[in-house]
């Protein structure tokens, strides 16, 4: 606890979590709210509501680079501001959209949404210290799981006690607000060292996109694919037992699963390589198939929950250390990407492997693609540093001992290099 009270203490930080967690639990609901509102408000198919989801779904995959640069290039303020900005007008403008219209604006809502995450993990990475780093992250981390938790039941306990269009105003006013209170705060996106240095050149992207960076990103959407596809399988297998009211519960514990392994993950004295984390929560996740009725779903949450926000948070601090100063926001724009495309992909592949089979043969896919992206990050990150590295040398996986980059050689030493060389 110690870690999180120096985290906390950290000027504006809890100011700026507690601000994010507003923008990101109406990020999180954002599907639900436009699935709810085709299904209920223009009475057209769940099959209509998914593809409105997919549309926003492919913007936010697109969009988080881009954000990313422009933030690099103009700052936070300006695009936090820009984008609610965005947000107000398609969410006021959505009850009046026709249903092809509504396609075209969803991507291009989700192109250009309130880079929330992007902002806070930029500012984590400039505001706290490598000892504190690490407990932050988790915290983020946490709050992102805690977002999901809350964001969607508040949506739908809306829609059942008012109408389809008020809710999507009401998520439209929470996502703005939470952007334009992130603007008002301000955070700062580069340390102190790296402010006064004055301005930076940008390095090339071949320069800080290698291997390592590949092998981060590979993870990162091995988790959601991991992630995403659980989900589905939860639910399949609820309906197959005819126990599909259980599924909130389910769904309840994996959540509170992983802040709790988010909390304790912070606390450790030593982390763990993100492969390993990931490993882990795919070999956590294939028990859950011997599960046919919601008590035994429960108890598999338990274990892969665990480990679900520690793999997150590992994502975050790597991308954060591999990414020079001048490029964080581009990175961490990728980082969220390979999060959203991994959400994106996980259901339907996972969706496949159960119509073909059975619904535990979709806790088996989820894990086995959460074990081949994990196989994949070690293998890339062991190979190129076979490559710097002369025969014989200690280390072949990892960088600096004792950080969250143990799986990712090079991380911010090799970023601060490849930024001096620039």
């Amino acid at each position: 606890m110690i870690r999180y009270r120096q985290v906390l203490a950290v000027p504006g930080l809890a100011a700026l979590l507690g601000v994010s967690l507003l923008a990101r639990a109406a990020l999180a609901a954002d599907m639900m709210t436009l699935t709810l509102y085709v299904v209920l408000g223009l009475h057209r198919s769940y099959a209509a509501a998914g593809a409105v989801a997919a549309a926003l779904t492919t913007g936010l995959a697109l969009g988080g680079p881009l954000l990313g640069r422009l933030i690099d290039k103009r700052g936070a303020r300006v695009v936090l501001m820009s984008t609610a900005g965005v947000q107000v007008v398609f969410w006021l403008s959505v009850p009046v959209l026709p249903y092809p219209v509504l396609l075209g604006a969803a991507f291009a809502a989700g192109l250009l949404m309130v880079p929330a995450q992007l902002v806070t993990r930029q500012a984590i990475s400039a505001t706290t210290t490598t000892g504190q780093r690490r407990a932050a992250f988790a915290l983020e981390s946490v709050q992102g799981e805690l977002s999901y938790v809350l964001g969607p039941p508040i949506v739908i306990l809306c829609a059942a006690a008012t109408s389809p269009g008020a809710v999507v105003w009401g998520a439209g006013a929470a996502i703005a607000l939470g952007g334009a209170g992130i603007a008002l705060l301000n955070p700062p996106l580069r340390a102190e060292g790296e402010a006064e240095a004055g301005p930076i050149v940008r390095p090339r992207r071949r320069e800080w996109l290698g291997p390592h960076m590949i092998a981060v990103l590979v993870m990162a959407f091995g988790t959601t694919v991991l992630l995403s596809g659980t989900e589905l399988a939860v639910v399949a297998t609820l309906r197959a037992a005819g126990q599909v009211s259980w599924a909130g519960l389910v769904v309840a514990v994996y959540g509170v699963s992983s802040v709790v392994g988010g909390l304790v993950y912070g606390t450790l004295s030593r982390p763990l390589p993100t492969w390993l984390l990931l490993a882990g929560l795919g070999l956590a996740t294939v028990p859950a198939a011997l599960a046919h009725s919601w008590p035994g779903l429960c108890a598999a949450g338990i274990g892969a929950g665990l480990l679900t926000a520690p793999t997150l948070s590992t994502v975050a601090d790597a991308v954060s250390g591999l990414a020079p100063a001048a490029v964080r926001g581009e990175a961490t724009g990728l980082q969220s990407s390979a999060l959203s495309a991994g959400f994106a992909v996980g259901s339907p592949v996972v969706g496949a492997a159960i119509d073909l089979s059975a619904p535990a043969s979709g806790f088996a896919a989820a894990g086995l693609a959460g074990l081949a992206t994990a196989l994949t990050g070690y293998l890339l990150s062991r190979r190129s540093n076979a490559g710097r590295r002369p025969s014989g040398a200690v280390g072949a996986v990892g960088s600096e001992p004792g950080t969250a980059l143990d799986a990712v050689p090079g991380s911010r030493s090799s970023a601060v290099s490849c930024h001096a060389g620039s």
